[in-house]
């Protein structure tokens, strides 16, 4: 089985998650003003989640470098997508919620079924073929 496309997935969702952290941790105010929504009253409650995205983002770059021993991550990374979507569409459904989360909410979704679909591969191949990773195949034979 090749994991091209697997590395090529987590690597565009390490520099979305990575580029999107940067931009909020330095440039909030401005992505706010941007899309005319009111900013929180302290920089911590905007800078924090992006600091988490850019530990996901290097999460993500390492899943990219070899998926089928970092299979177990993706795991975290689903979990990451499933709460920012789940939470977005949750209040946009009942409550509102400013529209500029809306396209990312969309993004996440995608990403979380596509992280899916991998990790379903991934766990299909450890299962089906032996070799040197606990009930799977190796990292070369992979490639």
């Amino acid at each position: 089985m090749s994991t091209k496309w697997i590395r090529a997935l987590f690597v565009v969702a390490g520099f979305y998650d990575g580029l999107l952290g940067v931009a909020f941790v330095f440039f909030w105010r401005t992505i706010f003003r941007h899309f005319d929504v009111e900013p929180p009253n302290h920089p911590g409650y905007v800078q924090f989640p992006a600091l988490l995205l850019i530990v996901f983002a290097a999460m993500f770059l390492r899943v990219a470098r070899d998926p089928l021993r970092n299979r177990e991550l993706i795991l975290y990374g689903m979990g990451l997508k499933l709460a920012f979507s789940g939470t977005a569409f949750w209040y946009e459904l009942t409550a509102g919620i400013p529209r500029m989360w809306i396209p990312w909410a969309w993004a996440d979704l995608g990403f979380l079924l596509l992280f899916l679909l991998a990790w379903l591969r991934l766990s299909a191949a450890q299962s089906a073929t032996p070799g040197d990773v606990p009930g799977g195949i190796t990292g070369r034979e992979a490639r």
